[in-house]
């Protein structure tokens, strides 16, 4: 129990079982999302009351076993068995009950009290499944609950539950598993060896199953808690164990077996792999076909994001009218430049951005919900190991193409926070949907019939980036240790909750927006503040100023200090260098927000950069735009994503210097060349 009086519950599940839509059900909008002290995976708490009790629900990360084979799995474990839970709520997916109540099996031994709960019996009953939770519940000696976590009508199951446990303190009984453990010599040796020492909540069971597997914390942990001659025993003993880990899986199975063993009624035969998933997992048509889904996808994300776009445009509108309002009311111009500039095109600005992110998070969402996701990662995930990563990074890959925010929102649906951040910072190299409006334009102006290879070298650089992007950071992020192949069942397909998967949708597109907004605004001020001059001079303005003394730095990158400022106006958006460029070589204007995010450009425009802009330095700053910081949202989103200003920063600061340095790069090619 918390110092606030909570009851403290832990979820515990694997991936897919339904854990995260049973935390946002029970939390609504009432979350803490952060990271576990010392460690980069994601830590997420949650409040809830029920019949006049306070409840603090932790989603514990998800993981297909209580082994040290990653940080995920550690944290889960060691949360559990230090006490700080009341209760743990284990989850299981009905509808694969044999193959998801190995974390059952592996939690049995951890002396806490607790329930099961088997999620998605809606999926089970469409397979024909009947489940008597009576027997199971009698087996297990704790509360046992059939129901499904996006159906909100049949909590009072979930809450019955909850709070029997809470009240008569169940602990799971495991005497039949550790009879089928007293069948492995190894383990009987061990068990005698340590006999009913117990760690925590851990107990000799437990202890001496994990032994057997090698876990090296707990071996390690045993160690300490014998004396000199029983360690030395049992170090010789845990030394002669050979394949422990498939001994104790054996049993483990056994167990599940039996316990579900005349529990479970199946009326319907099993289903046989249907024409979408025979096309899908195709060994020549099967990547084709998830690039293709996806795409679809993306174009469809286009279409929730409409009303959102054209409320942002109309927000746009807003500023010029209104400042000459404020200017005729007496207002001073520095306000009305403040609030119409700033406030309110950031305001315009972000609105039509969060559109793709609101289009994206549901239409993907989606894809999750019904099953698809899961054979997307199927398919790609050999392909994506090469990076580090898992199948579900192609998604946010792809995405990127048409909007890196939307490719960070899309690295939701990947439940490794390492890869999740991986995934990100490698989408980042990806040219969006503005550089590809930007980019062909400028090559084709300066350099004419030569632009498919100035494309083509754009793609062969993007790949190359992502491959050091990933060399770079995949270590830290990934460990190596803990890459591996994935054996995956694939789930079966679900009828969609469109009430939790709206609930969903719109709980995250507040949350970006929100973090959006504050990050926009802030920057675009400070930019702004440098840039504003009340004579419309822009020699007057400070950026102008630093820009002309940094002169001499930035011709090692192959820019003048105009196209410097169009290149960090890029960060703002793409779109918005070539306003900025118009406005500074034009001589008009003040450099606005509004012109930064996407641009009013001179007639003259393509006049205007011939005559001021070099091949070499055209080419440098083709590259530095294209493989700078997205956009200040892209920056926005990933925030959102990785609840790490660490590794936001770290991702920010590694594209601009990168950026630089392909400009640099390209630069003296082009003096080689022109």
């Amino acid at each position: 129990m918390t110092d606030k009086n909570e009851i403290v519950i832990a979820l515990l599940g694997q991936p897919n079982s339904g854990k995260s839509t049973l935390f946002n059900a029970l939390t609504g909008l009432r979350q803490h999302v952060g990271n576990w002290p010392g460690k980069t995976v994601e830590k997420k708490e949650g409040s809830f009351v029920y019949n006049d009790r306070k409840y603090l629900a932790a989603d514990l990360p998800g993981t297909y076993s209580l082994s040290a084979n990653s940080d995920e799995e550690i944290i889960t474990r060691d949360y559990i068995a230090s006490g700080k839970a009341d209760v743990v709520c284990i989850l299981a997916d009905s509808s694969q009950l044999e193959r998801s109540l190995y974390m059952l099996s592996d939690f049995a031994g951890i002396d806490v009290p607790c329930f099961l709960v088997l999620n998605m019996d809606d999926v089970a009953r469409e397979q024909g499944k009947e489940i008597r939770v009576s027997d199971i519940e009698d087996r297990l000696g704790i509360p046992v609950v059939l129901f499904s976590a996006t159906d909100r009508k049949g909590y009072d199951k979930f809450y019955a539950a909850l709070e029997k446990a809470v009240e008569n303190k169940p602990l799971l009984n495991s005497d039949a598993l550790e009879a089928k453990y007293g069948q492995i010599p190894e383990y009987v040796s061990i068990r005698s060896i340590i006999g009913d020492i117990s760690d925590n909540s851990k107990s000799s069971m437990w202890l001496a199953a994990k032994a057997v597997e090698g876990d090296a914390p707990v071996v390690s942990r045993i160690r300490t808690l014998l004396s000199d001659d029983k360690a030395a025993e049992f170090d010789e003993a845990v030394k002669n164990i050979d394949k422990g880990i498939v001994k104790t899986g054996e049993c483990k199975f056994a167990w599940i077996d039996e316990l579900i063993s005349g529990s479970v009624n199946k009326s319907k035969k099993t289903v046989e792999l249907g024409k979408f998933d025979r096309l899908i997992t195709h060994r020549i048509w099967g990547k084709a076909v998830v690039v293709i889904t996806i795409l679809l996808g993306l174009l469809a994300s286009f279409i929730p994001a409409l009303p959102f776009m054209g409320l942002g445009s109309a927000v746009g509108m807003l500023p010029d009218p209104l400042n000459e309002m404020m200017i005729n009311a007496g207002c001073p111009a520095f306000i009305a430049a403040i609030v119409c500039d700033v406030l309110i095109r950031c305001l315009g600005f972000v609105i039509q951005m969060l559109g793709f992110v609101f289009g994206v998070t549901f239409v993907f969402g989606l894809l999750e919900e019904i099953g698809v996701m899961a054979r997307i990662s199927y398919v790609f995930d050999n392909t994506m190991a090469k990076f580090g990563l898992q199948g579900k990074s192609v998604m946010p890959f792809l995405i990127s193409f048409g909007c890196t925010m939307g490719g960070a929102a899309g690295t939701r649906v990947i439940d490794n926070w390492g890869q999740k951040v991986l995934t990100i910072a490698l989408s980042w190299a990806i040219p969006c949907g503005a550089a590809w409006a930007v980019v062909p334009m400028l090559s084709t102006l300066f350099f004419g019939a030569w632009t498919p290879v100035i494309i083509a070298v754009i793609l062969i650089v993007m790949i190359l980036h992502m491959w050091l992007t990933a060399k770079i950071f995949g270590g830290s992020l990934v460990k190596p240790e803990n890459r591996c192949g994935m054996i995956m069942e694939l789930p079966p397909y679900h009828k969609p909750k469109w009430g939790a998967l709206m609930r969903y949708v719109f709980g995250r597109t507040k949350d970006t927006f929100i973090r959006s907004l504050k990050v926009v605004l802030i920057v675009a001020f400070v930019f702004w503040l440098l840039s504003y001059t009340s004579s419309g001079d822009a020699s007057n303005t400070v950026l102008f100023k630093v820009g002309q003394a940094i002169e001499p730095v930035t011709m090692i990158f192959g820019m003048k200090w105009q196209t410097f400022t169009a290149f960090v106006a890029s960060s703002l958006g793409k779109e918005g260098a070539l306003g900025v460029l118009s406005t500074i070589f034009s001589g008009t204007g003040t450099l606005s927000v509004g012109m930064m995010a996407g641009g009013e450009q001179a007639a003259n425009l393509n006049e205007l950069l011939l005559a001021n802009i070099t091949k070499p330095e055209a080419l440098a700053f083709i590259f530095a735009i294209t493989f700078n910081m997205p956009c200040i949202v892209a920056l926005a989103a990933t925030y959102q994503e990785t609840h790490s200003v660490k590794w936001t920063s770290i991702i920010g600061l590694y594209y601009t210097f990168t950026a630089l340095v392909l400009s640099g790069i390209a630069y003296h090619i082009g003096l080689l060349i022109w």
